[in-house]
């Protein structure tokens, strides 16, 4: 076992509550609660970083000397392109995220997005709210086709649940591969605007990466069917915001579900809002109802391996390890297999 009682600087935010299982953490390390502003107090002498701010840059600010004795840092994210800068790339720290509590939710979400476009239901609940009887026919969904960009392991949950209703699913990623498990073909991510117009649905789950940032530009979209249905519940920056709203209003592409956006909140001035053939979510295609007790606990889970070390390093032991230069988790012991984009 571990013979030192780690040091946990838990970086919280304003007004959010702390992780549910803090007293069973409390009974394994010594916990430092802060936030972005109070963090530098609370770095020196920590072990351990538990982000619980999802999207803070707090730690880059504080990068220094106060560090000195940080082994882990884990980030209650599936993506952590907020959080990795150079000097915490070539660090000797291990970076985990929470990779696996997401999976099925956005898949959930992703597949309900696709049933609400193809049966209407926003144009059944305008005219509802105008009390407008108007009988209308809707799109078969099974035997439609759906292109998941990001084979990890939310692109695989939802890649499983697409084809359980009948959707012909294929996957886009890093590398292209025949006979996938889950997506049958994978198709290279870079070479997408040749094949993205054989689609009639186009889900972004991809991690933001540098070799991911705005890949469905202006070329992409022009690509794509005219009435294809574009979904984002990545990163806002997968997609080049500005072009997605020219072709949306075009009549270039049919539709989009967007969950997130370059900025958010989005704007109350961004045409968006006001779009009949885009809905809008407020980045929660994953949160669950208990979302964060999962956080939680699968923190605390690994927290234990750390502790039962037996003086082998966090690499050894922990679950979840961010690939600090691809920036996201290869294999995340949890059953999610290769996180290739």
């Amino acid at each position: 076992m571990a013979t030192k009682r780690p040091t946990i600087a838990l970086l919280g935010a304003p007004g959010v509550p702390p992780p549910t299982n803090l007293d069973e953490i409390a009974d394994l390390a010594t916990i430092r609660n802060c936030t972005a502003d109070t963090l530098p107090d609370a770095l020196p002498g920590s072990d351990i970083l538990l982000v619980w701010d999802f999207f803070s840059r707090a730690l880059k600010d504080n990068w220094g000397p106060a560090t000195a004795d940080l082994r882990w840092v884990h980030v209650c994210a599936a993506g952590v392109d907020s959080l990795l800068f150079d000097d915490l790339r070539s660090a000797d720290v291990v970076v985990t995220n929470a990779a696996g509590v997401f999976d099925r939710p956005i898949a959930e979400f992703v597949l309900a997005s696709i049933l609400a476009r193809d049966k209407q239901l926003h144009l059944s609940k305008a005219l509802q709210s105008e009390r407008v009887w108007r009988h209308r026919e809707t799109a078969r969904t099974e035997g439609s086709s759906a292109l998941v960009i990001g084979t990890g392991g939310i692109g695989r949950a939802t890649a499983r649940l697409l084809s359980a209703v009948g959707l012909r699913v294929t996957g886009a990623g890093r590398t292209s591969r025949e006979s996938d498990a889950d997506f049958g073909t994978v198709l290279p991510t870079s070479d997408l605007a040749s094949f993205v117009g054989d689609f009639d649905n186009v889900v972004a789950i991809a991690p933001l990466t540098p070799q991911t940032d705005r890949m469905i530009d202006a070329t992409v979209l022009r690509a794509m069917r005219d009435d294809a249905h574009l979904i984002n519940v990545g990163r806002g920056q997968l997609v080049d915001e500005p072009a997605m709203i020219e072709a949306l209003s075009a009549g270039e592409i049919g539709a989009a579900s967007l969950d997130v956006f370059t900025d958010e909140p989005l704007d109350p001035s961004s045409p968006l809002w006001a779009m009949d053939n885009v809905a809008i979510s407020a980045h929660m295609s994953g949160d669950v109802v208990g979302w964060r007790n999962e956080l939680a606990r699968l923190f605390l889970a690994n927290l234990r391996r750390y502790l039962g070390s037996d003086g082998r390093s966090p690499s050894e032991v922990l679950e979840n390890i961010v690939d600090k230069e691809r920036g996201y988790v290869v294999s995340t012991g949890r059953g999610g297999g290769d996180s290739r984009l």
